[in-house]
C-alpha cells in the first residue's frame, strides 16, 4: 500500500497536469481565435450538461470506489443502469432545447461556415440542422456527447480503485491532443462555435474507444435490483450531494446569462477557468488518491486523521503559492496568453484567485467524511452550504459580475467552517488546527506576493518579459523561503523530488 500511494500520486498528477495542461493550451489558442460570445455561448449549456451527467451516474462510481467488496454483478448492473440512464437524459435535454434557447434569448444567429465548408445543403436533414437557432443544435450535440460517455462509466472507476493511473493518463493525453487538434484547425477554418462543441464531442468518443481497447472489462448479461438498491444506499446520497453542487458551481451561467450577456459571461468562465488549472490538477490528484486510500483507512481514525495532515500540508504548500502568485500575475498573464481583448476578466480573475487559497480543504474534508461512509451527512453538509452559496450569487448578481466573484470567496471560507467541524468530531482534526498548519505557507505565499507585486506596479516592460520575470522572482524566493524557515512539507517534497534514491523514498512513503 504505502508504494501504490507514492506510485498512485505521481501517475495521477502526471494524469492532470498533461490532460490539463493541454486542454488550457489549446484553450489559450482558441481564445485567440474565437470571440469571449461563442465561450459564453457554450457556458450557457453547461449547468443543464452538469446536471445531466450527474443523473447518468448517480452516485455509482462513489460507490462502487467505497465498497471494498464489489462483485462482476454489480459493475455489469451499474453499466446497464448508466447506459439506460444516460439515453432517458439525452432524450429529455433535446427535448428542453427549444425551451433553453427561448429562455436565454440569444440573438447570435448560427455561422454557416460549417454548412458551406463541408457543402452539407446536399443533406438536407443535415443542413436544417444548422438553420435551428445555436443554442438548441448546441445543445442537441451536448445530449448526444453525454450519451457516447455513459458507454465508458465502469472501467474508469475499475482503473481509478486499483490506482492505475498511469493507464488514465496515456487516454486523457490521447483524448486531449487529438480532440485539441481538432478543435483548433476547425477554429482556424472559422467554423467558431462548433470548434468548441465538436472538440467536446471527439474527446468523449476517443476517451470511450480507448478505455474499451485498453482496458479488460465487459459487461455480463445481468442486471441486479437487488445490487442497485444496496450500492444506491451510499450513491444516492452522493447524486444528490453532487446535483447540489453542479447547481451551486454552476448556477452562475445562468444568472449571467440571462441578466447580462454573453460576452460577459464568456469573461467570467475564462477567469473562472483560468483560476481553475493549477486549483484543479491539485484537488484532482487529491481527490483521486485520496478517497481510495481514505476509504481503506476508514476504520483506523488515528490513521486516517495522519494521512489528512499530511495531505493538507503537501496541497497547501503548493496551492497557496499558486493562487497568490496568479493574482499578482493575472494582468499580464491574461495579455501574454489570450491577448488584449479578454482584459475585463482580469478583476475577476483576481478575485477568484483568493477563494481558490482554500479550495482544496473543501475536497480533503469532504473525502474524509465520504470515505467513512457518511453520505447521509454528507448530504445534509451539502445541502446547508449550497443553500447559503446560492442565496449569496443570487444577490450579489444585482451588483454586477464581480460581487458575483466576491460571493464565492465569502461563501468559501464558511463552507470550510462548516466542513472542518465535522473533520473535528470524527478525527479531532478542528478548522483551527488545520488553519495553524497551513498558516507558515501562506505567511511565506504572502511575503512572495510583497516582493513580486512591485514588478508590475513601478516597472514598464512588455507583457511576456513582465510575467517571465515575476514568475522566475517569486518562484525563487517562495523556494528560498520555504528551505530558510525549514517548512516540514517542503522538506518532504524536496526529498523526493530532488534526493531520489530509493530508502529515502521508502522512507517517506512510510511517513504516509
Amino acid at each position: 500500500m504505502k508504494e501504490r500511494i507514492f506510485s498512485a500520486t505521481l501517475w495521477s498528477g502526471a494524469d492532470i497536469f498533461m490532460r490539463q495542461g493541454l486542454q488550457f493550451f489549446v484553450s489559450i489558442i482558441l481564445a485567440r481565435l474565437l470571440s469571449p460570445e461563442e465561450f459564453g455561448l457554450l457556458a450557457m449549456l453547461s449547468l443543464f450538461t452538469g446536471i445531466a451527467g450527474l443523473f447518468i451516474d448517480s452516485g455509482f462510481s462513489s460507490a462502487l470506489i467505497q465498497r471494498q467488496d464489489i462483485t462482476s454483478k454489480d459493475e455489469s448492473t451499474v453499466f446497464f443502469f448508466n447506459l439506460g440512464t444516460g439515453l432517458f437524459v439525452a432524450l429529455g435535454l433535446c427535448l428542453a432545447a427549444p425551451w433553453i434557447d427561448r429562455f436565454f434569448e440569444q440573438p447570435i444567429l448560427q455561422d454557416k461556415t460549417f454548412v458551406t465548408t463541408l457543402n452539407l445543403y446536399t443533406v438536407p436533414w443535415l443542413a436544417s440542422f444548422f438553420e435551428l437557432p445555436v443554442l438548441q443544435s448546441l445543445t442537441y450535440v451536448m445530449a448526444f456527447n453525454l450519451l457516447l460517455g455513459s458507454f465508458a462509466s465502469i472501467q474508469g472507476v475499475l482503473l481509478t480503485k486499483v490506482l492505475n493511473f498511469k493507464a488514465l493518463m496515456k487516454i486523457g493525453v490521447v483524448a486531449s491532443l487529438l480532440s485539441g487538434v481538432l478543435a483548433v484547425a476547425l477554429a482556424w477554418k472559422g467554423f467558431g462555435i462548433w470548434s468548441l462543441a465538436l472538440q467536446s464531442l471527439a474527446s468523449t468518443l476517443i476517451t470511450v474507444v480507448l478505455l474499451w481497447l485498453w482496458h479488460p472489462w465487459r459487461p455480463q448479461w445481468v442486471f441486479s435490483l437487488a445490487s442497485l438498491r444496496s450500492l444506491f444506499r451510499f450513491g444516492g446520497f452522493m447524486l444528490l450531494s453532487g446535483l447540489l453542487d453542479t447547481l451551486y458551481t454552476r448556477i452562475y451561467s445562468i444568472i449571467i446569462g440571462k441578466l447580462f450577456s454573453a460576452q460577459e459571461l464568456g469573461f467570467y468562465t475564462r477567469a473562472d477557468n483560468t483560476q481553475q488549472l493549477p486549483v484543479n490538477v491539485l484537488t484532482n490528484v487529491l481527490h483521486r488518491v485520496a478517497f481510495p486510500i481514505f476509504s481503506a483507512d476508514a476504520a483506523d481514525k488515528v490513521q486516517l486523521a495522519r494521512r489528512m495532515r499530511k495531505a493538507l500540508r503537501t496541497i497547501m504548500l503548493l496551492n497557496i503559492p499558486a493562487m497568490l502568485g496568479m493574482m499578482v500575475v493575472a494582468e499580464p498573464l491574461v495579455i501574454t496568453l489570450i491577448g488584449e481583448k479578454w482584459l475585463p476578466s482580469v478583476p475577476i480573475l483576481q478575485v477568484l484567485c483568493l477563494g481558490g487559497v482554500i479550495w482544496p480543504l473543501h475536497v480533503l474534508n469532504l473525502n474524509v467524511l465520504m470515505a467513512q461512509g457518511y453520505s447521509n451527512l454528507f448530504l445534509r453538509i451539502e445541502i446547508v452550504k449550497k443553500v447559503i452559496g446560492i442565496i449569496a450569487i443570487v444577490v450579489a448578481s444585482f451588483y454586477g459580475i464581480l460581487a458575483i466573484a466576491w460571493s464565492q470567496v465569502v461563501v468559501g471560507v464558511l463552507c470550510f467552517l462548516i466542513n472542518a467541524h465535522y473533520t473535528k468530531v470524527f478525527l479531532d482534526y478542528s478548522a483551527w488546527k488545520q488553519t495553524r498548519d497551513l498558516l507558515p505557507y501562506l505567511t511565506v505565499s504572502i511575503l512572495m506576493t510583497l516582493v513580486i507585486w512591485p514588478i508590475h506596479i513601478y516597472l514598464t516592460l512588455h507583457p511576456s518579459a513582465e510575467l517571465g520575470l515575476m514568475i522566475g522572482a517569486g518562484a525563487l524566493f517562495y523556494l528560498l523561503a520555504c528551505r530558510l524557515f525549514r517548512l516540514e512539507a517542503f522538506n518532504e517534497l524536496w526529498t523526493i523530488l530532488i534526493l531520489r534514491g530509493k530508502p529515502v523514498q521508502n522512507l517517506y512513503v512510510k511517513d504516509l
